[in-house]
């Protein structure tokens, strides 16, 4: 762990989030431009991405007051306040999402922000999990969201005790769930956000037995925040899931018919 500014005023957790982010957008530009997006949309998404990113944060930092009030009763936003992911993810994506159809509606022709998006949110799945995945690697540098203290060989040291390196096995997840994705975006299948939400769900909920950096308190008294949010993500992988597999069956029962 590395927490200390190595270039320009940044550690590396402030460089994997650069890091993590750039690549993010490289694959986003890839495959948008193989999909044929046009110029207009493609700088429509980037700018969206941009104001998730900032945005995300503050939602991530507001997120984590509110588990710490929950815990201990005292709702306060303060350099100690630490940020989680899952606020990060949710307000970021519904930032992004508003922006998108409201700007969209400006700028785009009509209805080609609506027809584009099960495309787009197809791409932007695995540009999610590598930054998040880059992102993971700056919270091993920074030494937060650790694992448990373990004397296993593969733990690393967090101050003067070895803990689980829960953060690296999450990136190799991460990196590993991308590769999955952008297979899947080769070989032109569909429903890629609902896949990223079912497995990183299923990741996250089993992952939290190995933490131990306290993030407060939920309605649940015997989940953590991350386990409570985890299922909410599966749930809603599932629903579009099951959703996208409805739709398609009654537009091929409608073409049978029309046959």
């Amino acid at each position: 762990m590395y927490p200390n500014p190595i270039f320009l005023g940044m550690g590396l957790y402030e460089i994997m989030i650069a890091v993590g982010f750039t690549c993010a957008l490289a694959n986003f530009r890839f495959f948008a431009d193989r999909r044929n997006f046009g110029a207009k949309l493609q700088n429509l998404v980037i700018f969206c991405a941009m104001a998730a990113l900032v945005g995300g944060y503050f939602f991530a930092v507001l997120t984590q007051a509110g588990y710490n009030a929950l815990d201990g009763g005292r709702f306060e936003i303060v350099n100690s306040t630490g940020a989680t992911f899952y606020g990060g993810l949710i307000g970021g994506a519904g930032l992004f999402i508003g922006v998108y159809f409201l700007a969209g509606h400006f700028i785009l022709k009509p209805r080609e922000a609506v027809t584009n998006f099960p495309m787009l949110s197809d791409i932007a799945a695995g540009s999610i999990a590598i930054a998040h995945g880059f992102g993971r690697l700056g919270c091993l540098f920074a030494g937060c969201c650790h694992g448990a203290v373990t004397d296993a060989w593969y733990g690393v040291y967090h101050g003067s005790v070895k803990v689980v390196p829960v953060q690296l096995f999450e990136a190799i997840f991460l990196f590993a769930l991308f590769g999955f994705l952008t297979w899947r975006l080769i070989q032109r299948k569909k429903n890629n956000l609902a896949v990223y939400l079912m497995a990183y769900g299923v990741w996250r909920f089993f992952a939290e037995y190995l933490r131990a950096d306290d993030r407060g308190a939920t309605v649940v008294k015997f989940l953590s925040p991350s386990q409570l949010t985890a299922i909410v993500l599966f749930l809603v992988g599932a629903g579009l899931m099951i959703g996208a597999a409805m739709v398609q069956k009654r537009r091929e029962g409608e073409a049978h018919e029309e046959a």
